[in-house]
């Protein structure tokens, strides 16, 4: 019998630099009803004549520092085509693929390469830890959208989140092992933030607040982005043997004040004011760097935090292709996909 498949699915990059790839980047991620959730015809007009004519040439430049950093390619596609090579040669279970939602490679052009093979199983993992409907979500509707368009449709399996597992947790412990967590004041959990209103949709009665998410998982919340966040955050700092009281759970990235909160920036910004002057950050949302661990944290928090009066501040990288990340997916697929 032939092997199944296993495709690892990352959010995406720009083709280049360019104006014209970021605009055809952005207009791909924020045309998805996922990630903008009004109705198609706002969405266009947003989207297609404002948000993109507008921050292409910006965001341009930002991933083009990003780039040069990077040795001159999107650190999200090398460090995605990595770990795939590594999950591959790393067990025999599995044929292993990888795809991005947005833009190149295709999930629809990667499913083609895959049902070529013929595989007799195929199990879906996407990047993303935490459950969300812009992420995941996203993800499986894309995925089953171009499996329905086939005659042939494999048993089919898909793993919505990991973020509690022995293994992810070990990996990003042993991603930190590189810091002294005695030589920082503060630990700051930051993660990509998500509008308050797709949180609330979790719920039955459309409202996070009051579900006790900072403290516990429980069965109306395991899949609140908000509760799980919190809860591998708690998971690594007992594995580190983190204090309560010297962490601290942010979210980046925000759009607008109607996010979750607090801030990463605000909270950075407040940090000196407090005594706090050198400040460890982890990022477990992003499992490997990108814009949004190297430019965003590594750069432009950095620069806030020590005009604010802090001394230092070093993020954890992420996960990218380390052997540790590499054994927890195995692990994690084996658990999961049956």
């Amino acid at each position: 019998m032939n092997k199944p498949a296993l495709l690892l699915v990352n959010l995406g990059t720009p083709d280049s630099p360019s104006y014209f790839h970021v605009f055809k980047y952005l207009r791909e991620f924020l045309m998805d009803g996922r990630v903008i959730d009004v109705p198609a015809f706002f969405r266009f007009i947003l989207v297609t004549l404002i948000i993109c004519p507008l921050r292409s040439y910006s965001s341009g430049k930002i991933y083009k520092q990003l780039w040069d950093l990077s040795g001159g390619e999107s650190p999200l596609l090398k460090n995605t085509r990595e770990l795939a090579l590594k999950v591959d040669a790393a067990q025999d279970r599995f044929n292993v693929f990888y795809a991005m939602r947005y833009q190149t490679p295709s999930i629809k052009n990667t499913l083609k390469l895959i049902q070529a093979t013929n595989p007799s199983d195929l199990v879906v993992m996407p990047l993303f830890p935490h459950y969300a409907s812009a992420t995941s979500g996203s993800v499986y509707q894309e995925v089953t959208k171009q499996l329905s368009k086939s005659w042939v449709i494999p048993n089919f399996n898909f793993i919505a989140q990991y973020y509690d597992h022995p293994a992810f947790i070990q990996a990003w412990i042993e991603a930190a092992k590189k810091h002294n967590l005695d030589d920082y004041d503060k630990i700051l959990f930051s993660y990509h933030g998500l509008p308050k209103s797709q949180v609330n949709k979790v719920y039955s009665d459309m409202q996070c607040d009051g579900k006790n998410c900072e403290h516990e998982i429980n069965e109306n919340n395991h899949y609140c982005y908000k509760a799980t966040v919190y809860e591998t955050s708690k998971l690594i700092a007992e594995g580190l043997n983190i204090p309560r009281d010297k962490y601290e759970v942010s979210f980046q990235s925000r759009l607008t004040n109607n996010w979750l909160e607090p801030f990463s920036d605000d909270v950075l910004k407040s940090y000196p004011g407090q005594g706090i002057k050198k400040v460890l950050v982890f990022s477990p949302a992003f499992t490997a760097d990108c814009l949004e661990t190297i430019i965003e944290i590594g750069h432009e928090y950095k620069e806030l935090f020590e005009a604010a009066g802090g001394q230092k501040l070093d993020y954890v990288e992420s996960l990218n292709f380390s052997d540790s990340w590499v054994q927890a997916i195995i692990e994690i697929v084996n658990s999961k996909a049956r």
